[in-house]
């Protein structure tokens, strides 16, 4: 696609979020709804048309080669990113639940479910290729060195002794002259078999019209068949249920458009260098030619502000620090007699704060009190609040889009300048804003490769040398003012009595906070000896290549209906793909993101086995170019020993995954290390040595750490459910495949594995027939029978859908009982009680408060009694 066709993309997306910025603000009542039905249908419709926004602007990002126009759409792009995972956390609080269903917003708005699929940001890997490629390079010699990698032979050639090519020659030869022999033996035969019918039909004539009968029959009815075939073929194709013959042939021009990406990144990495230069250029260029003339006006400017308040107070003025801005709070929108009185207002502030340092010391404990009976107020009110209804709560991310999108449309660029003055009214300097058409309407016709525009760089650099010559102009305007007094008034610099320090913001007296900083146990030793010892350990590991695409699931289209018949629909595989890339991916992907975004420092996957939690962990780590470090139970043991030594491990592999960040900390089987009761079989490997450290862990993760802790677990109804909700406050459970997402897997896997999908293996059939069975049992099958010499054959045995299920039959499924174990442990999780007592609370409202009253009514009448 042209450039044109991007820039179109992006002003969609721009106005589509121009809309969604104006309804949010004029939604924002002050009146708390008390309907949450309406409540979740605004906050899923934001949601819906956020993820479409972040869908286009995430590939205009990714296409546009505009090096200006890209730190625009990156403003607004991480903005969005945010927006969605906050509306997602109010959704999670509003419902009580991690999964939600938009199949009606999808039906009004006449969506797929492919556009609220969540896109995978590419520049989260594109932007640091190089280093993970490095990285990676380290890993594999480290891991040569180590011994625990074998060094893979350019070609495969198999080294043998003399003695073992004679043998295979002479193999090799006997089984030629064997099949000589067959070939030889058969022609014998033949010729044999050919002599006997030959003496059996010798009496005989033979019959031409029956032999013509014959071959005719044969021969209308092999072309009848084909053309059966064929017809209902071309029928299946029409209505749609069978791909065209040119479906699974590679396009060229879908080939073409890969090309062309590849071309617009090399394009892209071009552009950003040359703007890189030129912001260095052109500042250079701007200090050396409008440097001197900026540097004049400003003086004259300060000049006539100084014999202004002198002809109007009678006295010079006192110049402005740089703490208050210097010479900013001259250039702002007020007269010298405002200025004056507001420098003189700060003065007798200080004087006042150094006379009442003495009081202060007798009111802090009233405050105190004070303090903690407003604290138990607002509790009070936040209570109250809920009864009352539910609030939008702030955002941290709506003032970063409103900004991007100001961006978009206009720049505000300030000119110095002094309105005419007169002795009857005093002068105003003020700051006029010029506007500037940055975009939206930007005329580009000069620019048809999409190079960096000059006049944009010069704008924004103006600024910057404006600023730089400011300061050098403070300084300098101070020893002028200095001397002026001196000559004029004869006053001496009166020097401002300090008294004490100046009390540091966020302490008290002035004094600092001792902020417990965690002991470094390795201060001496650099990141890289610490990332090979972990390497060697096997304490780091290497991430499997696996995209989230990969994780193969479709989408569930009854969600919203069975909710409101007050039925828990089960989520499905493409409701568990969402969270991964929600909780997971964005924030690491991005620090802004994970700094301002609701924080998810731990996350659980739990599900039966072969449902796919390890396959997500490995494409978190793919998506996002993070560090993969195995505290699991089995991984631990017997490194590291003693209290002193775990201290160590947990110290070494946390400092590493916050200096090489993004860092996924991976615990396979973790409900072992909240074990209820530790089995005899295990107590060896101490399998509860990190359950007390995780919480002090959790605590010392601050929003700066790109570190995500992964559990996962095939049993969590073993561990101690209390601490082990405490360490993992998000839970995303893995129910096994639903028909729909069978289907879509037994298709992906039979290509995968280079089948094809002939008429014979029903894929619909085989979806059926495998219900129990998880994505990892469908995939064992799938190898199984497909092996080299199978795939030989498929030409001429085609796959038969008997075959698989053979194979699949040998595997235990995973039974009702099981899946019903997986339910009641996660309604006793905090989320899963609390969305019990929503129901509860929505279904029976009014028998609640009947239970209430007859309650007292009970304990009047036995007060009563004992009286």
């Amino acid at each position: 696609m042209s450039n044109s066709t991007y820039n179109k993309m992006w002003a969609e997306a721009q106005e589509g979020l121009n809309n969604l910025l104006q309804t949010e603000t004029e939604d924002k009542s002050p009146k708390p709804l008390k309907d949450h039905p309406i409540v979740f249908q605004m906050l899923a419709t934001f949601y819906v048309k956020y993820v479409q926004i972040f869908h286009n602007l995430e590939t205009a990002y990714d296409q546009i080669v505009h090096p200006q126009k890209r730190l625009v759409i990156r403003q607004v792009l991480e903005g969005v990113m945010g927006r969605i995972l906050e509306l997602k956390n109010e959704m999670v609080e509003l419902e009580n639940s991690e999964f939600h269903y938009f199949d009606d917003i999808l039906q009004d708005q006449k969506l797929c479910p492919e556009h609220i699929e969540i896109p995978i940001p590419r520049y989260f890997i594109k932007e640091k290729l190089k280093v993970l490629k490095e990285r990676e390079k380290i890993l594999a010699q480290i891991l040569v060195n180590a011994g625990l990698q074998d060094i893979e032979p350019k070609k495969h050639i198999k080294v043998m002794t003399f003695e073992e090519a004679i043998r295979i020659i002479q193999i090799s030869e006997r089984a030629r002259q064997g099949r000589l022999r067959a070939e030889f033996m058969k022609q014998i035969y033949l010729e044999e078999k050919r002599e006997r019918q030959a003496r059996l039909h010798s009496g005989k004539s033979p019959n031409l019209d029956a032999s013509a009968v014959c071959i005719q029959k044969v021969w209308r009815g092999y072309i009848q068949m084909k053309r059966t075939e064929k017809i209902r073929e071309e029928e299946m194709i029409f209505l749609g249920m069978s791909p065209p013959p040119h479906f699974h042939r590679i396009s060229a021009s879908l080939m073409q458009a890969q090309r062309v990406e590849a071309m617009r990144c090399e394009v892209q990495e071009k552009h950003e260098e040359e703007y890189k230069k030129a912001l260095v250029a052109i500042k250079n260029r701007l200090r050396e030619m409008e440097g001197p003339d900026i540097k004049e006006s400003l003086q004259e400017q300060i000049r006539q502000w100084f014999i202004e308040c002198r002809h109007i107070t009678g006295k010079f003025p006192d110049y402005p620090d740089e703490e208050d801005g210097g010479s900013i709070v001259i250039f702002s929108q007020k007269t010298p007699e405002q200025v004056a009185a507001e420098l003189a207002a700060k003065e007798e502030e200080l004087q006042k704060k150094s006379k009442d340092k003495g009081k202060k010391g007798k009111k802090e404990k009233e405050k105190k009190k004070k303090g903690k009976e407003k604290g138990k107020e607002k509790q009070e009110k936040k209570a109250n609040e809920e009864k009352e209804g539910w609030k939008m709560a702030p955002s941290n991310f709506l003032p970063i889009m409103e900004e991007g999108n100001n961006w978009y449309k206009v720049l505000l660029v300030p000119i110095y300048c002094t309105l005419p003055t007169s002795f009857a009214t005093s002068p105003q300097y003020i700051l006029l804003p010029y506007k500037i058409d940055v975009w939206q309407h930007r005329e580009e016709g000069w620019n048809f490769h999409q190079e960096y525009d000059p006049e944009l760089v010069k704008e924004e650099k103006r600024k910057e040398v404006k600023e730089e010559i400011r300061v050098q102009v403070d300084e300098l305007m101070r020893q002028e003012l200095k001397n002026l007094k001196l000559a004029v008034d004869r006053e001496k610099d009166k020097k401002k009595r300090s008294g004490k320090k100046k009390k540091k913001k966020g302490t008290k007296d002035g004094k600092k906070k001792k902020s417990k900083k965690e002991k470094d146990l390795t201060p001496d030793r650099t990141i890289d000896s610490l990332y090979k010892e972990l390497v060697e350990g096997g304490l780091l590991i290497k991430p499997k290549t696996v995209k989230l695409s990969d994780y193969v699931g479709e989408y569930s289209y009854l969600g919203t209906t069975l909710r409101q018949v007050d039925i828990e629909p089960m989520p499905s595989l493409a409701d568990v793909r969402q969270l991964i890339a929600l909780y997971g991916i964005l924030p690491l992907g991005s620090q802004a993101l994970h700094e301002k975004s609701p924080l998810v420092k731990a996350l659980l996957l739990a599900g039966p086995a072969g449902v796919g939690k390890k396959m997500l962990v490995h494409a978190l780590c793919t998506e996002t170019g993070a560090n993969l470090f195995n505290l699991s139970a089995s991984n631990i043991a017997g490194k590291y020993p003693g209290k002193s030594g775990l201290q160590m491990l947990l110290n070494m592999v946390f400092k590493v995954a916050k200096q090489l960040q993004p860092s996924v900390v991976w615990i396979g089987n973790t409900e072992k290390t909240f074990y209820k009761k530790v089995p005899k079989a295990e107590k060896e490997m101490e399998p509860k040595r990190l359950k007390k450290n995780l919480p002090k862990i959790l605590k010392s993760l601050k929003a700066e750490d790109r570190v995500l802790i992964v559990g996962t677990t095939t049993r969590p109804f073993d561990a101690d459910l209390r601490p082990f909700c405490k360490v993992y406050k998000k839970i995303i459970l893995i129910p096994r495949p639903d028909y729909a997402s069978r289907f879509a897997l037994w298709k992906h896997i039979i290509l995968q594995n280079g089948g094809s999908l002939s008429k014979s293996p029903t894929i619909s059939c085989l979806a059926k027939m495998s219900d129990g069975f998880t994505q990892g049992h469908i995939i064992y099958a799938a190898q199984t029978i497909l092996s080299e010499r199978r795939i030989r054959q498929l030409n001429r045995k085609p796959l038969t859908a008997v075959e698989l299920m053979g194979a699949l039959a040998r595997q235990d499924p995973v039974y009702k009982e099981e899946e019903d174990m997986f339910k009641a442990w996660y309604a006793k999780t905090p989320l899963g009680k609390a969305r019990a007592k929503a129901l509860m609370e929505g279904e029976e409202p009014g028998k609640a408060k009947g239970k209430g009253k007859d309650k007292r009514k009970k304990k009047g009448e036995k007060k009563g009694k004992k009286k």
